[in-house]
């Protein structure tokens, strides 16, 4: 008697050749860009180490030393300028990241994918190892440091186009808002590794805490450039965009075959739509597409918000819970528990509702008097630190993730572009990189505000999140004045059709 196929190999048969490949290529690219965040985050949770208030550390025994005030402190950070310091460091790797991004996009279309992301990570590995060499070579420049971080942002860009562009050439431009909001939970995802990482070494030898990551993202790199295939093309795989692009044109393609009854100009619409798909959008004409401009700028304060809690939230904890490195850091870890949450629960509803826009402004509108809520009562409690880090994180991040992915998509595929495949790309760049220049400006506001006092740091972030919320808000008032413009008009001219066809 035949025995039958075991449940799990019949479970995995199910999948044909080209459902393999997709599924490989989205685990690879969220380990990727995992590693990215993960060898950004240990400087947040190093910051407290740095600079702490040492007559609470145990002094070894056979330290000399008369300083009583910073002998446990690693200079140049001992001084009392210490948090302006921090800020130029964070500022250091973010100006050179949102530099670096309007121009990755240009090196990353003319470059083989694979051996641009496999470099960037290599030398990503390199820079974030060589900060925490500096632990052990002893290094007291403030401007080692911060030459480590600026050349660590510029090689950091080559992450985010990268795996966006790999996963629109297997994935197509078709992307709904809740698999891109799981696939976007890596930022987060990178985080929490990143601070637990760093905070179990930050204790005792805080070089390791930049060291391991670098070699964690090191090895992705070596994964990378063995098993990373760029295009379904490459193994003979089915890009799935074309049946994507198929559906698109029905419409177009059933009025020409009404208008005309010949198939000839639907293989001469096709042709011409494959012609507009090898010319790459000017940066102007992405300008030109509507919502861009809006969208950016909403990037822009949201990423000022999410990346100033990234880099200062540890630091925060520890001053005002008086919690010590490790435990702060893990602490924070929740507000990016509250970022996979809010990310996914964004692309649900935006799914849902329709509206990506009216998502992020309601969102955001939510987000504000929730940051006032946690500077006040935030470290009441144990319970109420967990709820609000939690509830903070997935509407900070929420609208994040959505502008960065779904909302990306759909404007890299507007309907004005005509089915230019190219112009995803152009516009994930644009959004992406004036959301760089926010993140740059948080962290960099926040250690000129935090030595007058946290409550202020918090009325500039809680002043960056209503802007973003008036941004979007803007846009979504903006489509929707236009689309009763355009249903007016359509009315007025159908009446006015009708009046003539009853006169003759």
């Amino acid at each position: 008697m035949r025995s039958s196929l075991a449940p799990g190999v019949r479970f995995l048969s199910s999948f044909s050749r080209d459902s393999w490949y997709r599924s490989i290529t989205l685990l690879l690219t969220f380990l990727f860009y995992t590693a990215y965040h993960l060898s950004r985050k240990p400087i947040s949770i190093v910051k407290s180490h740095l600079h702490r208030n040492c007559s609470l550390v145990i002094r070894p025994p056979d330290l000399n030393t008369t300083d009583n005030d910073t002998w446990c402190d690693w200079a140049p950070f001992d001084q009392d300028n210490y948090k302006t310091l921090y800020g130029a460091l964070d500022n250091s790797f973010l100006v050179a990241y949102a530099i670096g991004m309007f121009f990755s996009g240009i090196f990353g279309e003319r470059l083989p994918l694979r051996y641009y992301l496999t470099c960037g990570m290599l030398l990503s590995g390199l820079f974030t190892s060589l900060f925490g060499l500096g632990y052990y070579w002893n290094i007291h420049s403030v401007w080692y440091y911060a030459f480590i971080q600026a050349m660590n942002g510029l090689v950091q860009t080559t992450g985010w186009p990268s795996v966006v562009t790999c996963m629109g050439n297997w994935f197509g431009k078709g992307k709904r808002g809740f698999i891109m909001g799981v696939w976007n939970s890596h930022t987060s995802v990178g985080n929490i590794l990143g601070s637990l990482i760093a905070g179990a070494f930050v204790s005792t030898a805080w070089g390791l805490s930049f060291i391991v990551p670098g070699l964690i993202i090191t090895s992705t790199g070596i994964l990378c450039f063995f098993f990373l295939v760029e295009k379904p093309e490459d193994v003979n795989c089915v890009p799935p965009q074309h049946h994507q692009e198929s559906t698109e044109r029905e419409p177009l393609l059933h009025n020409d075959t009404i208008n005309e009854g010949t198939s000839s100009q639907s293989s001469n619409t096709l042709e011409r739509s494959d012609e507009d798909h090898t010319e790459a959008i000017s940066f102007c004409g992405a300008l030109s597409i509507p919502g861009v401009v809006e969208f950016s700028l909403c990037l822009l304060f949201a990423k000022l918000v999410s990346y100033t809690f990234l880099y200062w939230l540890p630091l925060y904890i520890s001053n005002v819970a008086h919690f010590d490195a490790k435990e702060a850091g893990d602490m924070s870890t929740l507000f990016d528990v509250g970022g996979i949450l809010g990310g996914i629960m964004a692309g649900v509803v935006s799914d849902y509702t329709g509206g990506r826009a009216t998502t992020c402004c309601a969102m955001l509108l939510l987000a504000a008097p929730m940051l006032f809520l946690y500077n006040y009562i935030g470290q009441s409690s144990f319970a109420t630190t967990i709820v609000m880090l939690l509830v903070c994180g997935g509407l900070v991040n929420g609208p994040y993730a959505l502008i960065t992915t779904a909302v990306s998509a759909d404007l890299g595929t507007h309907e004005s572009l005509q089915g230019n495949s190219r112009a995803l790309s152009t516009v994930t760049a644009i959004i992406d990189g004036t959301g760089s220049i926010g993140a740059a400006i948080g962290p960099l506001l926040a250690g000129l505000i935090s030595p007058t006092g946290w409550n202020n740091v918090f009325y500039m972030l809680i002043s960056a999140d209503v802007l973003a919320c008036l941004v979007s808000g803007d846009h979504m008032f903006a489509v929707y004045y236009r689309s009763t413009i355009e249903m007016s008009l359509r009315r007025f001219s159908l009446i006015k059709e009708k009046r003539v066809d009853q006169h003759v």
